[in-house]
């Protein structure tokens, strides 16, 4: 059963960090690139980074360009997403993706480009 657990989300002010985390189960982690994207009430669902399967590439969206850090450690079949400078407008679920994907490839944010999600982990930011 293949699984993705997201932790690490909470309430902050402005300014300060989060570090997220994505912790995958059942499938061959190290065969997938990865993602995160996020989705605030009202707004569709946005992706903000994502990574090769051997983390020798990554991708943000110009959002988050510069404030966030991608990341992955496969040997404990978990990605990170550091958040730092948060913004209210940050306010989101935050939801980790895998999809499998030959070496040094990216996926994009293309939602349907993803085979599996996790349920997400809140991110409130408040000024």
């Amino acid at each position: 059963q293949v699984q993705l657990v997201e932790s690490g989300g909470g309430s902050v002010q402005a300014g300060r960090s989060l570090r997220l985390s994505c912790t995958g189960s059942g499938f061959i982690y190290s065969d997938n690139c990865m993602g995160w994207f996020r989705q605030a009430p009202g707004k569709e669902r946005e992706g903000v980074a994502c990574i090769s399967r051997d983390g020798d590439r990554t991708f943000y969206s110009d959002a988050v360009k510069a404030r966030f850090t991608i990341s992955r450690d496969n040997a404990k079949n978990t990605l990170y997403l550091q958040l730092d400078s948060l913004k209210p407008e940050d306010t989101a679920l935050y939801y980790c993706a895998a999809a499998a994907c030959p070496p040094a490839t990216l996926r994009g944010f293309g939602i349907h480009d993803y085979d599996y999600w996790g349920r997400g982990t809140q991110v409130t930011v408040s000024s």
